[in-house]
């Protein structure tokens, strides 16, 4: 997508729409609060607002004075998906923070609330784009992408009725789709429902991507986004050689990059453990211009795919 393209483009932030040329560098795939105790016993006050904001805000004014603008928060419903929590953390931080909607089918079903078993997926896809064209739990906060998740594995039944539901709610809301997936084979099969569904490679995320540089360009040729979003300390030389590689597969045009951090954990003390953001600005930028990547090479990869992979728009 051009410049001029993206001036006419938006997505939604929890503060309202928000043009994809003004959310400048962004980190796509992170997490805010992360609630592991199960679709069936998952209640909003598990946690409360004051408290995680003193937890969570000194780690996101953090990054906004590295440079970064946008945050996309990928914690979906019945795992600790809280709107209005983002909204105020959006508004004190100075950062654009997109939310989502769909159900995540990922660690075996634990999140998934029992509609997802029995209904259809064109009934799944009605309940999100409800949520797009009306709002979250009762707010005016709309989405700005789909998540979605599935096992590493084949894809079971339920599963591959999720990746439908992502894409009937693609073709009416223009949504992308973000799904939790990890290795190539899951990822293979998750475009063919899509291809299937008339929906376009390029408007999915293929998250958490994993497996050979073979595995790699074998779907990205397919169009997809390639999310390396759990950039870490440990991993950081791997994952510049990888970026590496896909640019030079001509890929660069469709890598996305995010630590998959932060985990706010209610029920553990002061939310437990929380890990920041700052690894890619303060680790692993620097890495790749020592590689030769250039300042617009950058700025492709964190500045302009973002823009373009999360645009709202039918593909």
């Amino acid at each position: 997508m051009s410049d001029s393209l993206m001036d006419d483009q938006y997505t939604n932030s929890v503060a309202g729409k928000i043009n994809v040329g003004k959310l400048g560098m962004t980190l796509i795939h992170e997490h805010v609060l992360v609630d592991f105790i199960g679709a069936d016993k998952i209640r909003p006050d598990r946690w409360n607002h004051d408290e995680v904001i003193t937890k969570v805000l000194p780690y996101l004014l953090e990054i906004k004075k590295k440079g970064i603008e946008s945050l996309v928060e990928c914690t979906p419903a019945y795992l600790g998906r809280d709107v209005l929590l983002l909204q105020k953390l959006s508004e004190k931080s100075g950062l654009n923070i997109l939310t989502n909607t769909g159900y995540y089918g990922a660690s075996d079903n634990k999140y998934l609330p029992s509609i997802a078993f029995t209904e259809t997926a064109e009934q799944l896809s009605k309940r999100w784009i409800a949520e797009f064209e009306n709002g979250i739990d009762g707010t005016k906060i709309k989405p700005g992408f789909i998540k979605t998740g599935v096992n590493g594995g084949p894809l079971s039944e339920i599963h591959q009725k999720l990746i439908k539901a992502a894409a009937l709610t693609h073709l009416k809301t223009g949504l992308t789709i973000c799904s939790h997936t990890g290795p190539a084979l899951p990822a293979g099969q998750e475009i063919e429902i899509l291809q299937k569904n008339n929906v376009s490679p390029s408007a999915f995320v293929w998250v958490h991507a994993s497996g050979s540089n073979e595995d790699f360009e074998k779907i990205a040729k397919n169009g997809c986004w390639i999310s390396l979003d759990g950039v870490n300390e440990d991993n950081v030389d791997k994952i510049a050689t990888l970026i590496l590689f896909l640019k030079t597969k001509g890929f660069i045009k469709q890598i996305l990059l995010s630590h998959d951090a932060g985990w706010y954990k209610p029920g553990e003390p002061d939310g437990g453990n929380f890990r920041g953001y700052t690894t890619i600005s303060d680790k692993l930028l620097p890495l790749l211009k020592q590689k030769g990547f250039s300042e617009p090479d950058i700025s492709q990869i964190m500045v302009a795919n973002p823009a373009n992979a999360f645009a709202i728009r039918i593909r």
